[in-house]
This record gives C-alpha cells, structure tokens and sequence, in this order.
C-alpha cells in the first residue's frame, strides 16, 4: 500500500527563464506570467525548448532541478529502503522513536496484502511489549533499563511491512529519473507512485514522462 498527497508544485516559470539563459533568448518566451507559487502555463514555444532539452539528456535539461515538489508519502518501511537510494529528495519522517509507543498496533499501520494468523499473532505481540514499556512509568534507573530493553526488542521485530509516513521534497529531474527506473517495477507501489507522478503532477506527462518517438 502506498498513499500520496501533493502539497504543491512550484517555480516552473522561473525554471523555464533560466532554461533560455545559455542563450540569453528570453524574448522568445511565450509563457503566462507567474502566479504565486512560480507557476505558469507553458507557452507552445517554451514547451518545445524545454522538451528538447530534456531529450538532450541531463546536462542539457537542468532546469529540470529547478521545478520543485512537496508531497506526503504513506509506504511501508521496505519501501522507503528503495526510495532512499535517491539522494535528491529530502525527506522529514514520523518518528518510530518517538511514537511508535504511543497507540496500539493495528492492520492498516502494515501493508498487509492478506491478514493472516501468523500476521495477526505478530501485531498481538508488538502490542504486547507496547503494553510493557508504557507498564513501566517510574524514572528510576531499573524503569529506564527496563523500557530500553523493551523498546529494542519492539524496534527489531517491528516488519518491514509497517507504514511510515513522509514529508518529500524533490524536484521533476528526480523524479523524471525514478520514473524510467521503477515504473515497470516488482513492488505494485513503485507502479502506484510512477502512475501518479504521471497522473497528477503538472506538465508530467510532457516533461517527467517525456520519450523520444520512435
């Protein structure tokens, strides 16, 4: 399972001001006047440049870099593993540290195609060392090794499958790259979050998703 939720796509624009710069050819600009985010509707001219520079390859499609996007991402932990291998997106994340202890355990916090007895047995037990470490309140240094100890053994049997959600922001030549990577991938939420870049982002199927013609 994976979840995502667009904050918003910013500085297209400008990116495309800064794609004519090489040849000071700014005049020649046929796009709408920015709005509040940077954004604009690409003129047929500007769209045509920067869809040739994109197919020129990466050192001529840098202004790429220059389109920023900000989303939320709900994917479970063997996920993210893939996804940080991509170092231009950062990320701020919930926190296991912090909170993993703070609520019961149940099946839609795991990725689960199919609950079944082994799957249910290990959420029983999650809960139950959930149920130990918040038993023990005191500040006392044997509480302390206590909770410590419960909270290690909570952390490492906690299954890749668990959801973990993600603030990202990246930009269109990252994700133009993670798209030809994954978009036929194993994992159906590779091929869930390519189809969305595709479907939801502006000017993804033009630029992002952009092939050269046979």
């Amino acid at each position: 399972m994976i979840r995502m939720k667009l904050h918003g796509t910013y500085n297209i624009y400008y990116a495309i001001l800064g794609m004519r710069n090489p040849m000071n050819s700014w005049h020649l600009m046929d796009s709408s006047e920015p709005d509040e985010a940077g954004n604009c509707k690409l003129g047929e001219k500007d769209l045509n440049l920067a869809q040739r520079l994109t197919l020129a390859g990466t050192e001529h499609s840098k202004f790429l870099r220059f389109i920023t996007v900000c989303f939320d991402i709900t994917a479970p932990l063997y996920w993210w593993k893939e996804f940080d291998t991509y170092k231009f997106a950062e990320k701020n994340s919930t926190s296991t540290m912090h909170k993993l202890t703070s609520k019961e355990l149940a099946p839609h916090d795991f990725s689960y195609d199919m609950l079944t007895d082994y799957r249910e047995a290990q959420i029983r037990h999650l809960n139950d060392l959930i149920k130990a470490y918040n038993s023990r309140e005191g500040d006392s240094e044997e509480d302390n090794a206590y909770r410590k100890a419960v909270f290690r053994e909570l952390v490492q049997d906690l299954p890749s499958a668990y959801n973990q959600k993600r603030t990202v922001i990246t930009n269109y030549a990252e994700l133009r790259n993670i798209y030809f990577q994954r978009r036929y991938h194993k994992l159906d939420e590779w091929r869930d979050f390519c189809n969305w870049i595709k479907e939801t982002l502006p000017y993804a199927e033009e630029l992002i998703c952009l092939e050269k013609k046979e």
